[in-house]
C-alpha cells in the first residue's frame, strides 16, 4: 500500500508534569526526535504559556511533528507526520518515552490516499 505519507496521532496519558512544563526540554526532545527518524529539520518554534503548558512544531523537509502539553494533567497531545519513507512511529516512541508517558493512545493515519479510514486506537501502557 503506497502513500504520500504516514501521521502519528498520540495521546500521551501520565507523563511527568516538570518534563511537560519544560520548553527547552520539550524543544530538545522534539528536534532529537525529528533527526533519530532521519527527518531533515527546517524550523523550530515552540511557545511556553502562563502558568504551564508548552507547545510547539518542528517543521521537517518530510512534513512536521506537533505538541500541546497540559501539564496539570499529565497529558500531551502530539503528532509526527512523515512523508516519503520515513516511519513516524520512531520520533512519536521516543518523545513518549522522553516525556515519560505511561500510558499512549496512538493512531496511525495513511495520508494521500482517498478517504480517511480511521481504525481503534490502540493503547500502550509504557
Amino acid at each position: 500500500m503506497e502513500t504520500m505519507g504516514r501521521h502519528v496521532i498520540s495521546e500521551l496519558w501520565g507523563c511527568d508534569f516538570e518534563k511537560l512544563n519544560d520548553m527547552q526540554g520539550i524543544e530538545e526532545t522534539f528536534v532529537q526526535a525529528a533527526l533519530k527518524s532521519g527527518a531533515e529539520i527546517r524550523e523550530v518554534a515552540f511557545h511556553k504559556f502562563a502558568p504551564q503548558g508548552v507547545s510547539g512544531v518542528v517543521i521537517i523537509s518530510e512534513s512536521h511533528l506537533t505538541i500541546h502539553s497540559f501539564p496539570e494533567h499529565g497529558y500531551a497531545s502530539i503528532d509526527v507526520y512523515t512523508c516519503g519513507d520515513l516511519d513516524p512511529n520512531i520520533a512519536a516512541d521516543y518523545i513518549a518515552e522522553a516525556l515519560g508517558a505511561q500510558t499512549r493512545e496512538n493512531i496511525e493515519l495513511p495520508r494521500g490516499m482517498g478517504p480517511v479510514q480511521v481504525k481503534p486506537a490502540q493503547v500502550k501502557v509504557l
